[in-house]
């Protein structure tokens, strides 16, 4: 790692629980073999385009086990991106639904079959639907903020993710701005997974700044980098910086260095990079060693994942598609504003 791009890490603070390490763990694992599966409908045709999160499970999964999932302004407000599969499986989601949105099919539950891989939509837990265009979700932010900073006592927060590149975008300037104006800062907690790429343009001929998270200095916000790749870290960070966006009311700015290892997207063959770090390796080599798993485990594990996920691709293969009159279906508010077709 580059000295421009070395996270700047918190003292050690206490254990995180056996238990929890090994919950990490399991979610880590279940959310690779997610997205490996996921890869591969694509490469059999059973899925348009893939892109997603392979390699941030570190940060991805420890955000969703902190996020305080409901509905409304009391709880906390997701506005994500398409790299997030591993966080809303640790809040709870089925994988099989993934498969469902990759292979469009109309049992597909966030987008009934109509959208791209990764973008979920959630509106009993607060998840915002996802777009395409990049970093919008970066200026919506701040509106789900000042309904929550509105409500005497409430803790919820919004949390909004995006990639490095996507910073240069001006919606994250305008994020920047709303979120700590000084008549009315806002409870937002900003994350930015930084993979070092820009789809094919490396981060170093394009970022002025040492860090993404000293941007923040310039609005008075809070802000830290850490190692996107050490999910005790991950865990710990997070944990404390939700916990100052909820007491204090006020954003922060927390930038994650992560690895990218199947390439962008399916654009550019989603084929294995050997060259970057591999948070799962690095956590079951250490949890190897301090004897909360052992190989047989992990291996056991992984195949009983593996053999789920390919038995909920098998049911997938034969739901079926959505009709064409369904086209329309959540497009418009109002249907009968719609001419119908014969």
């Amino acid at each position: 790692m580059s000295t421009s791009l070395r996270p700047v890490l918190s003292p050690p603070e206490t254990e995180l629980s056996p238990e929890l390490l090994r919950k990490l763990h399991e979610l880590m694992v279940k959310g690779r073999l997610l997205e490996e599966r996921l890869m591969q409908m694509y490469r059999q045709g059973d899925g348009y385009f893939w892109i997603g999160g392979p390699g941030e499970e570190a940060f991805n999964v420890p955000l969703g086990l902190l996020i305080e999932k409901g509905r409304g302004p009391q709880y906390d407000y997701c506005h994500f991106h398409y790299r997030q599969s591993a966080t809303l499986l640790a809040m709870g989601a089925d994988p099989i639904d993934s498969l469902r949105m990759m292979k469009n099919t109309a049992t597909d539950p966030y987008t009934g079959g109509r959208n791209f891989s990764g973008h979920y939509s959630i509106r009993e837990w607060n998840v915002v639907p996802i777009s395409s265009p990049i970093e919008v979700q970066y200026a919506m932010a701040p509106g789900t903020a000042i309904a929550q900073k509105r409500i005497a006592g409430g803790r919820g927060i919004t949390i909004v993710t995006g990639g490095d590149a996507g910073t240069a975008e001006g919606d994250f300037a305008s994020c920047l701005i709303w979120s700590s104006r000084p008549a009315n800062p806002l409870p937002v907690l900003i994350l930015v997974t930084n993979n070092k790429w820009g789809i094919s343009t490396h981060w170093q001929g394009q970022h002025g700044e040492k860090r993404i998270s000293d941007r923040g200095k310039a609005f008075g916000i809070e802000s830290k980098t850490i190692d996107g790749n050490d999910p005790e870290i991950c865990y710990r960070e997070l944990r404390g910086a939700m916990e100052y966006v909820r007491s204090e009311r006020r954003p922060f700015l927390m930038e994650a260095i992560v690895s990218r290892l199947y390439g962008h997207s399916s654009a550019s063959g989603a084929n294995r990079v050997n060259d970057e770090a591999d948070c799962l390796q690095g956590f079951e080599h250490r949890l190897e060693e301090r004897g909360l798993l052992t190989r047989a485990q992990i291996e056991e594990l992984r195949a009983r994942f593996a053999a789920e996920l390919q038995e909920a691709h098998r049911k997938v293969r034969q739901e079926p598609m959505p009709e064409g009159r369904t086209i329309f279906d959540h497009v418009f508010s109002d249907r009968d504003l719609v001419r119908e077709r014969p």
